[in-house]
């Protein structure tokens, strides 16, 4: 498999980054919601930790996500696709790499302000904090960052359901050009 994109099909690195990203972020997600619940206690502070580890990991694979594909073209929509529908595609691809981005900035924002630094996985490694603290601001950072994680939670859902209507319903290549398996053409 080519590591650049093709007119007909993802590349290895951009699957790479998609379904990477993807079990990043659902991991994520599920952690929050459940760390989230969880009593005040030293495991939470743990998950808590990681949760800020990963989330930092998953802005900076998301940085090196967008920086491939402004170098490496995604192949065009296939033909059979409605103009209005491509666009709306484009339009949700850009709000989820906005949530990408948004989420993990808003997290470590909220951390800066609680005046708990980001420690990349227990290393010492700090991140340097973006604001003083401040707990109106933890508080407005918190409510923020819980909205774009329900608007991601959304987007994902939109997307998973665009490409398996595209796969069952249209019968057409959109999701085939992702997987890291199978045929472009219209076979299975």
């Amino acid at each position: 498999m080519a590591i650049m994109n093709s007119e007909a099909r993802f590349g290895a690195l951009a699957k790479l980054f998609h379904w990477g990203m993807a079990a990043l972020i659902l991991g994520l997600i599920g952690l929050g919601l459940y760390m989230h619940e969880l009593p005040l206690s030293p495991r939470k502070f743990e998950l808590y930790a990681l949760h800020k580890s990963l989330g930092a990991t998953a802005l900076g694979l998301a940085l090196l996500r967008i920086g491939w594909r402004a170098v490496n073209k995604p192949p065009a929509s296939l033909p059979d696709i409605p103009a209005e529908q491509v666009k709306l595609a484009a339009l949700a691809h850009w709000a989820l790499y906005g949530c990408m981005l948004a989420l993990p900035l808003s997290g470590w924002l909220m951390a800066s302000a609680s005046g708990t630094p980001v420690d990349l996985f227990n290393s010492g490694l700090l991140l340097p904090t973006l604001v003083g603290a401040d707990d109106d601001l933890r508080i407005a950072f918190r409510l923020l960052h819980d909205l774009i994680g329900k608007l991601l939670m959304v987007l994902i859902a939109i997307h998973v359901g665009a490409a398996l209507k595209h796969h069952f319903i249209d019968k057409d290549a959109t999701l085939r050009r992702m997987l890291p398996w199978g045929r472009t053409d219209g076979g299975a």
